[in-house]
């Protein structure tokens, strides 16, 4: 049997990065215990990483100098990372299920990627691009996501403890 270790590129797996994420949402989740406080409570914009969400057009200044988001207040935050937790955990089968139906429909009637049903062969031979190109490209992506969703979990954790006035909570 072979044994697990904890090395450098296990810690730049996909499962590694979905539990550390999963790990901070939990860990939110346990220290937000009344979620509504965060209701019109803006995230700073220098706290958001460069996926922050809000654009320039909707930032706009604070009394104390500091620019925040307008778009966005640490309520939809908070609401927006629990719900991707959920969707990881528990999967997105319906939405998923429906979209297929959908391509399906428009393929059967000559859409984008139209199948010659006779032969069932794809039309399109951009179709048949590089397979492990994509899965790379697309799991370097999603890793990338899920380290400034962690981020942003972490952030909004220590954010609360501010706001509620508790400092060193936990630790």
């Amino acid at each position: 049997m072979m044994q697990i270790c904890d090395s450098y590129n296990q810690k730049h797996s996909l499962f590694n990065a979905m539990n550390r994420f999963i790990g901070a949402v939990n860990n939110m989740d346990q220290t937000v215990m009344v979620p509504s406080l965060l209701r019109d409570v803006p995230l700073m914009l220098d706290e958001l990483d460069s996926g922050g969400g809000c654009g320039e057009r909707e930032a706009q200044l604070t009394p104390n100098g500091g620019a925040y988001c307008s778009c966005r207040d640490m309520y939809s935050h908070y609401v927006l990372l629990k719900s991707i937790r959920n969707d990881i955990e528990w999967g997105v089968l319906q939405q998923a299920n429906e979209e297929a139906a959908s391509r399906k429909k428009d393929k059967l009637n000559g859409g984008p990627g139209a199948v010659d049903i006779s032969r069932g062969i794809p039309e399109d031979r951009e179709v048949e691009e590089d397979l492990e190109k994509q899965f790379h490209y697309h799991l370097s992506g999603l890793h990338t996501v899920l380290s400034k969703l962690t981020r942003k979990a972490n952030l909004l954790t220590n954010r609360y403890k501010q706001e509620i006035g508790v400092n060193n909570w936990g630790h």
